[in-house]
């Protein structure tokens, strides 16, 4: 069960770090934020990724075999980016509808769940 609530929290957390990292520039590219100053952005950012957090924390602490979880640090870390960079081609595909994955993306892809593979080994 720890684990599922894990994943579940890492994967929230990560469409919230997504989209505070990559959200303001699709709303520079609607017209939305063209004319904010860089500390709006920087605080609507933060703002979004204060959100992130409040999923990633609890999703350590539920996770990590020190804490009764099921998953050692390394685990987790690995495990964390590999959801990161899954996460990000479907936020950012859907907000960036130009974006195209290519093949060299897809062989990354392949080396990140052989990553992942080979830590929990």
């Amino acid at each position: 069960m720890h684990a599922f609530q894990t994943i579940v929290l890492l994967i929230t957390s990560n469409v919230f770090m997504t989209l505070a990292w990559y959200g303001h520039l699709r709303l520079q590219q609607t017209g939305v934020s063209t004319n904010w100053p860089l500390i709006g952005v920087i605080l609507f950012s933060w703002g979004i990724a204060f959100v992130e957090y409040c999923f990633s924390i609890p999703a350590n602490r539920i996770g990590f075999a020190g804490n009764g979880g099921p998953f050692t640090l390394v685990q987790l870390k690995v495990l964390q980016e590999v959801i990161s960079l899954v996460m990000f081609t479907i936020v950012a595909g859907a907000m960036f509808r130009g974006m195209s994955i290519g093949w060299n993306h897809l062989a990354a892809f392949v080396c990140l769940v052989l990553a992942v593979y080979f830590v929990f080994k």
